[in-house]
């Protein structure tokens, strides 16, 4: 017999397992019954807890929204220059998709039965605040003196996340986040070092 948890503890299992589910089999692809297995769990215990497919996915987008804001905040918060605050920024989000890989297979997957608009919507906006943190700190990598003369900040948005991009491509295809991290930093610093010369860009 399955033990029984208190809901929250069972609510996150079925979060864990439901965003694992998705990194291997794709998010169109998970079911209830999935879930449900990966647990050892009947599916009438799955919507106990979550009435629809629907609701496991939207507390699903609204938990992985909720680690990007995390990951922003901190970042912010722990950075002591623009530079440093930046780096901080785009690793940490590197390090969440290695902890959670499905993340970017929710964002980018066809859906065309609907089912994941609603999580979609939700985790592009989080990232659009991301995107628009990075921006204010490679304006303000440009006040403080430190950013290449000529690199104009939507040019050095692209390169930057044209990094984690290529990242996540290789994650796809390769079905293995473990390099993610480590590859992350090493590129995204050799990408930044490249930012910080004085003279004209080529």
């Amino acid at each position: 017999m399955n033990e029984r948890k208190p809901s929250g503890d069972r609510k996150a299992e079925i979060l864990t397992a439901t965003l694992g589910l998705a990194f291997e089999v794709g998010p169109d692809h998970v079911t209830t019954g999935l879930i449900a297995g990966r647990l050892g769990l009947t599916q009438p215990a799955i919507y106990k807890h979550f009435p629809s497919k629907q609701d496991i996915w939207r507390a699903a987008s609204e938990l992985l929204c909720a680690q990007i804001a995390e990951s922003v905040e901190a970042a912010r918060q722990a950075g002591r220059t623009p530079i440093d605050r930046l780096r901080r920024l785009l690793v940490g989000h590197v390090q969440l998709i290695a902890q959670t890989p499905a993340l970017p297979e929710i964002m980018a997957t066809r859906d065309p039965a609907g089912a994941l608009t609603d999580a979609r919507k939700l985790i592009h906006a989080a990232t659009g605040e991301l995107r628009r943190a990075a921006t204010r700190e490679i304006d303000h990598v440009r006040a403080a003196g430190a950013l290449r003369n000529g690199l104009r900040t939507e040019d050095a948005m692209t390169l930057l996340f044209g990094v984690i991009q290529g990242l996540v491509l290789r994650l796809i295809v390769t079905r293995d986040p473990a390099p993610l991290l480590p590859e992350g930093e090493r590129l995204l610093d050799l990408q930044l070092s490249l930012f910080a010369g004085k003279g004209d860009t080529i």
